[in-house]
C-alpha cells in the first residue's frame, strides 16, 4: 500500500506554517503593492509565443525584453520546456533574472512540465516526480518569482487520485515553503480540469504554500468530457494564486468572447466579461496571465487582442 503523509503530520506541519504565514510568500502577490487599486494586473505566458521560441525567432533569454517593449507588460510566467537544461545553471539564471530587471519586469513564475507525476501511485515515482521539481523551486527562487505551477496528474479512482496528488502536492509544498515560494496547481487535463476534484485537493493538502492556477480554457477531462469553464473557475478560485487568461480565435460581433473548436464539437465559448468578474468577485487582485494559443492570428497580434480584451474588460469592471 502507498505510503500517504498522514492527517497527524498534515496538521503538525500546517500548524508550523501558520506560525510563519507573515514571512511567507503573501496568497495575492501583487495586492501589497498595488497602488492603482486595479482589479487586476495583466502578465505574459511565455507559452503564447513558443512557435516563435520552437521556431528560433525568438530568443528565450529576450522574453522578458519583448514583454515590455513589443506589448508593454511588466510581468512574465516562464515555462521550463525552454531552457530545460538550465534549471542549476546559476549563471544562466542570474541573466535571466538581470535582463528582466533591467527592462523593469517582474518574474512571477515558472510552469513546469516533463518532471514526472506528483500524484503517481507508486510510491518511488511519485518521490521521484517531488525531487525532480525540487530543482524548478530553487530556479524560481532565483528568480525571484513567487510560483512554479506544476500538474496534478495521478492514476487509479477518483478518491485514490486525490489522496495521491494531495500527497505529492502537499510534500513539494513543504519545500518551496523553505524558499518562500507556492505550488500552484493548473487545471490541465484529466481530472485536474474537474474543478471539484482539484478543490477537494486543495483542501486535503492545506497548506499556504500550494493553491491553484486557473486556466480559463483547459477543462477537458477526457476525449468527450469536459467541465463547464465558468463552474471550475468558481471552484478553483478561492485557492488561486495566478490566474491563465487561456485565448484563442476571437468573434468580432462580440468582443468579449473568445473560442475555440472543440476538435469538431461545438465551439467552446469563453465570455471574459463572465469569467473575469467571477475572478474579481472572488477577492483575487493579482496577476491575470494572457496565453494566446490561437491560429487565426499570430502570436504577435493574438496576444496584443487579447490584452486589449482585458483591458476592456477592467475597465467595464471598474465602471
Amino acid at each position: 500500500m502507498s505510503r500517504l503523509v498522514s492527517r497527524r503530520e498534515f496538521l503538525a506541519s500546517s500548524a508550523a506554517a501558520a506560525g510563519s504565514l507573515a514571512l511567507s510568500t503573501p496568497v495575492r502577490p501583487a495586492a501589497a503593492a498595488d497602488k492603482e487599486q486595479r482589479l487586476y494586473h495583466i502578465s505574459l505566458a511565455e507559452w503564447s509565443l513558443h512557435k516563435s521560441i520552437f521556431g528560433e525567432k525568438l530568443d528565450h533569454l529576450d522574453f522578458a525584453k519583448v514583454a515590455r517593449e513589443e506589448f508593454g507588460i511588466d510581468a512574465v510566467e516562464y515555462v521550463n520546456q525552454f531552457f530545460k537544461d538550465k534549471a542549476q545553471d546559476k549563471a544562466y539564471l542570474a541573466d535571466m533574472r538581470q535582463r528582466a530587471e533591467d527592462h523593469g519586469v517582474n518574474s512571477l513564475l515558472i510552469m513546469i512540465d516533463g518532471e514526472g507525476r506528483l500524484g503517481d501511485p507508486d510510491d518511488g515515482k511519485r518521490a521521484e516526480a517531488i525531487e525532480n521539481h525540487k530543482k524548478w523551486v530553487e530556479a524560481a527562487a532565483e528568480l525571484r518569482c513567487h510560483s512554479i505551477r506544476v500538474n496534478a496528474a495521478s492514476g487509479g479512482s477518483y478518491a485514490d487520485q486525490l489522496a495521491y496528488a494531495a500527497d505529492g502536492l502537499y510534500r513539494l509544498a513543504l519545500f518551496a515553503e523553505q524558499h518562500r515560494l507556492a505550488v500552484i496547481v493548473e487545471n490541465h487535463g484529466g481530472l485536474s480540469s474537474n474543478g471539484e476534484w482539484l478543490a477537494g485537493v486543495m483542501r486535503r493538502v492545506d497548506h499556504p504554500h500550494c493553491g491553484t492556477l486557473p486556466d480559463f480554457g483547459n477543462f477537458r477531462i477526457s476525449e468527450d468530457e469536459w467541465y463547464d469553464v465558468y463552474l471550475g473557475v468558481e471552484e478553483l478560485m478561492p485557492y488561486a494564486k495566478a490566474v491563465s487568461a487561456k485565448s484563442y480565435n476571437f468573434d468580432e460581433d462580440r468582443p468579449l468572447v473568445t473560442y475555440r473548436e472543440r476538435d469538431g464539437m461545438a465551439p467552446l465559448e469563453i465570455d471574459y466579461g463572465k469569467m473575469m468578474k467571477i475572478v474579481v468577485d472572488s477577492g483575487y487582485r493579482g496577476h491575470v496571465g494572457i496565453e494566446y494559443e490561437g491560429d487565426k492570428l499570430d502570436e504577435h497580434a493574438g496576444i496584443l487582442k487579447t490584452k486589449a480584451l482585458l483591458e476592456q474588460v477592467h475597465d467595464e469592471l471598474t465602471a
